[in-house]
């Protein structure tokens, strides 16, 4: 798959990670003009640091939202939140209201917007498969800007139900349920969590009515020991079902997927995971572009391609095995 990029101010367009790597990103930030608004779960890579704060010196409006601190309680961001603190550099922590916020986002000079499953960090674009948008569809970039604004504000936010636009907290869990019931023929499930009983019953129901539903997971790279119980669970529960999971092992797994029908699309930052949709500040987007369609699709296939079948173990005997094997 051959990257696209150096990047066009189309309506919208899509990065593939590791494939696309860190240059679309840059190249977005060195070509803004008057205001540029981040807002990141983890924000260390250095490149992306220093293109930030050379914006700032060149006169645009920089404003940084960061994390502070995980649901395990692990602070990710303090020393770049000090760096760019002595820089000059407009930052702020992101709106108590949520218990995390995981959104990763970009809006440059409020005419271009990114929603992404990255994080603004190394592995993210070298050794994670993961997905971004680029849009310039105003509507959409108004509504990321008006989140962000109400954020830094710790003021509400109401998004407009009419978009392709998915946030949490919100509407999150119906539109996600929506989207899998939707699917008529194929559902590509590209996703690392499963711990949200609603959305593992319509995948179910899904299969149960013929739709052809594949499951790509990272095995349980990446799971937090706290959900490799219920993790297991559903995995084994989908495989009961005569769901064909696999774990894909390279490039690591990172992305949150799903694409109905080789119609429509649904990545972001969302999980599936109660705690995606009850407690965290999360987006995701809805997308039906054939050309970005296509891609993904592509990306899915050689990902399921590379993978092997996966049936997951006993929870608590692999916790047993190796209690380290899960932190985050």
């Amino acid at each position: 798959m051959k990257s696209e990029f150096p990047v066009r101010h189309i309506d919208m367009q899509l990065i593939v990670e590791p494939d696309d790597g860190i240059e679309p990103i840059l190249h977005v930030i060195a070509l803004t003009k008057k205001s540029l608004d981040i807002k990141q779960f983890k924000f260390n890579e250095p490149n992306l640091i220093q293109a930030t704060i050379d914006a700032m010196r060149r006169g645009v409006q920089v404003r940084v939202m960061l994390n502070p601190t995980r649901s395990t309680g692990e602070r990710d961001n303090d020393e770049i939140f000090r760096k760019l603190e002595a820089e000059g550099v407009a930052v702020r922590w992101t709106n108590p209201a949520f218990q995390v916020t995981h959104e990763k986002s970009l809006v440059s000079d409020g005419a271009q917007a990114l929603i992404s499953s990255f994080n603004f960090s190394p592995k993210y674009f070298v050794k994670t498969r993961d997905y971004g948008i680029l849009t310039s569809i105003p509507s959409l970039v108004s509504e990321i800007s008006a989140c962000f604004e109400a954020d830094w504000e710790r003021k509400a936010f109401t998004p407009a139900p009419a978009l392709p636009l998915v946030w949490s907290v919100g509407d999150a869990r119906q539109r996600l349920s929506d989207f899998i019931s939707g699917a008529q023929e194929t559902l590509e499930v590209q996703h690392i969590k499963y711990v949200e009983g609603i959305l593992l019953e319509r995948l179910v129901e899904a299969h149960h009515r013929g739709v052809h539903v594949q499951i790509l997971t990272g095995g349980l790279h990446g799971i937090p020991i706290r959900d490799v119980p219920e993790t297991c669970a559903s995995l084994r529960i989908l495989h009961r079902a005569g769901i064909k999971v696999h774990s894909q092992r390279r490039p690591k797994l990172h992305a949150k997927l799903m694409v109905a029908d080789g119609k429509r699309a649904l990545l972001g930052s969302t999980n599936l995971h109660r705690h995606a949709f009850e407690v965290r500040r999360e987006l995701s987007i809805i997308v039906d572009e054939e050309s970005i369609i296509s891609r993904l699709r592509s990306a899915f296939a050689a990902d399921w391609e590379s993978s092997e079948f996966f049936h997951a173990p006993n929870p608590f005997e692999a916790i047993a095995d190796d209690p380290g094997a899960f932190d985050l």
